[in-house]
């Protein structure tokens, strides 16, 4: 039984990793179009609230429990930090430079995540014991993997695909020159940076939240309700021009579509079921597959640069990712160990143990 059980939590992380690679893919070619970033994101926001909000209410409308204002106002933080936050600051990251960086900085999330579980004493650091090591030197590591990635591009390797599925054909002659300008590519990962800082404060504080409503369905459709309400006045301040709001292109639709029901719809869904089940960390840790699978795609089908400083910083990163999930792994080991207690009773039982352990 908990074979299968584990087997579907990393099946749904896998599909949550490429969800999100398909949203790197996606929405980039939707802004190489000319949509605005903050029209994208309420498109997005609006369709997701559209999809989810009858299916959830439909499921869980009877066994939900009520929504006082108080938890009202924990999922309308929640989905004003996790989504119209975050998303916005990660589709302008993403007009400044590519899909590539966009995943590769994604990997510091877990270390940010990690960052802030300690400080909201959510999980625990030992930092004079060998797991506790771990733990510190990855985090260094995945902030030193961001800096790089920031301060040094290096030469680019181009594209072996002259077609651009997804793009047009001034798509790397474009994107070449602004990945080439530092200050753009400065100014978005610094962006992006932001944005992971806000999607891990989401990670953790969510946990809380879902033990007072755990209505998963309902909590993921509160939060596009929300977060479409948000965006929309955000879109509002960014563009007032409304004949710029058109979908003019069928990709900028598919992008709002996919974003909107498979990223906002499922994989919030699939991401609040597993931190459920395993925690923030652990979800965070599996972030490395978004960028491989993100790499693979935009390099054969945007025809888009990858650059050594992405790739260095990327190492960086995934090196000290796995460095967290080692620490953090050891530390289960450890705490599961049963104490050695030869006066203990015969009828001593588990329920005995796992109170020893909280103690």
């Amino acid at each position: 039984m908990k074979k299968t059980s584990s087997l579907k939590l990393y099946l749904a992380i896998i599909l949550i990793r490429t969800i999100y690679a398909g949203l790197q893919i996606l929405g980039k070619a939707a802004l190489d179009g000319g949509m605005n970033t903050a029209v994208f994101v309420f498109y997005r926001q609006a369709l997701a609230s559209v999809i989810m909000s009858p299916v959830a209410f439909f499921v869980e409308w009877k066994s939900a429990p009520p929504l006082g204002f108080k938890v009202g106002f924990k999922i309308f933080i929640l989905a004003l930090l996790g989504t119209t936050m975050s998303m916005n600051f990660h589709m302008r990251a993403l007009s400044y430079t590519t899909p590539t960086l966009a995943s590769a900085i994604i990997n510091s999330i877990p270390a940010m995540t990690f960052i802030l579980s300690v400080i909201l004493r959510v999980e625990s650091l030992k930092p004079r014991k060998l797991s506790g090591i771990a733990k510190i030197i990855g985090v260094v590591l995945s902030l030193a993997g961001v800096v790089v990635i920031a301060l040094y591009i290096g030469p680019f390797i181009k594209s072996l695909n002259p077609h651009y599925v997804f793009g047009d054909k001034n798509h790397e002659r474009n994107g070449g020159q602004a990945n080439q300008n530092k200050k753009f590519w400065l100014i978005g990962t610094s962006l992006m940076t932001i944005t992971n800082i806000t999607w891990a404060l989401w990670l953790v504080l969510q946990g809380a939240v879902l033990k007072e409503y755990p209505a998963k369905l309902m909590f993921t459709a509160l939060q596009c309700i929300f977060s479409t309400v948000q965006s929309f006045f955000v879109a509002l301040a960014m563009e007032r021009d409304f004949s710029k709001w058109k979908l003019s292109s069928g990709m900028s639709f598919i992008s709002v579509a996919y974003c909107g029901v498979i990223v906002t719809g499922v994989s919030f869904y699939l991401q609040s079921w597993c931190i459920e089940k395993r925690g923030p960390v652990f979800l965070s840790m599996f972030t490395p597959l978004t960028l491989l699978i993100t790499m693979a795609c935009s390099f054969l089908f945007l025809g888009d640069v990858i650059n050594l400083g992405s790739i260095l910083g990327g190492a960086l990163m995934v090196t000290g990712l796995y460095s967290v999930l080692w620490g953090k792994s050891k530390e289960v080991k450890e705490s599961t160990i049963p104490v050695a207690a030869p006066t203990e009773s015969p009828c001593f039982d588990e329920t005995q143990m796992v109170n020893r352990q909280k103690e």
